[in-house]
């Protein structure tokens, strides 16, 4: 007997919780339409979570919105949570429907205990589907990945910048961060 997996779309995921099948309890997201259950979020992988929206918050101010950990669509089998994404402007603050790849100007994953799933799931699924830049903090080796250049295979362009090394988003180059202030050291 061959095994037949059942693949779902972003419409029928998000019936599963308008029918009280999936609970905003539930932590799950839509990957190449398998329901995926999400690791829980230790004390310092949120700290990091939440010292990137205090570094963030006063310097994009309106020419960008923070998305923290809420659902992305990205084609028609996926619906991810990215801890973090900066976002185009918009005057119904995506209230008519979550934002795709046209929207993001930056997705940011951090990784404690996800961080092999992140980079070779999560980071290429935002490449395929042309997200410009995805950042990946890998907290237990104390470093960001910046990935660039999306295209069909995913980033061309990795880089890995420790503590000392600054970063700034290609959408907004004149925001600086100190990979250290991000990592909490």
């Amino acid at each position: 007997m061959t095994v037949v997996r059942r693949r779902f779309n972003v419409y029928e995921f998000e019936q599963m919780g308008r029918a009280g099948i999936l609970t905003e309890d539930d932590r799950v997201e839509l990957i190449g339409g398998e329901i995926v259950e999400m690791t829980p979020i230790g004390p310092r992988h949120a700290g990091c979570v939440n010292r990137l929206v205090a570094l963030l918050a006063p310097v994009v101010t309106s020419r960008a919105l923070l998305h923290v950990q809420n659902p992305i669509r990205i084609g028609e089998h996926s619906e991810p949570q990215p801890d973090l994404a900066l976002l185009r402007p918009r005057q119904d603050y995506y209230a008519a429907g979550h934002p795709g790849p046209e929207d993001i100007l930056l997705v940011i994953e951090v990784a404690e205990t996800s961080t092999a799933y992140d980079r070779g799931v999560k980071i290429p699924l935002y490449g395929r589907s042309g997200i410009r830049e995805a950042w990946l903090v890998d907290l237990d080796a104390g470093q960001v990945e910046v990935f660039r250049q999306p295209g069909p295979e995913g980033y061309a362009e990795r880089q890995i910048l420790q503590a000392q090394d600054t970063v700034s988003p290609l959408a907004l180059p004149d925001v600086s961060l100190r990979v250290g202030e991000i990592l909490g050291s």
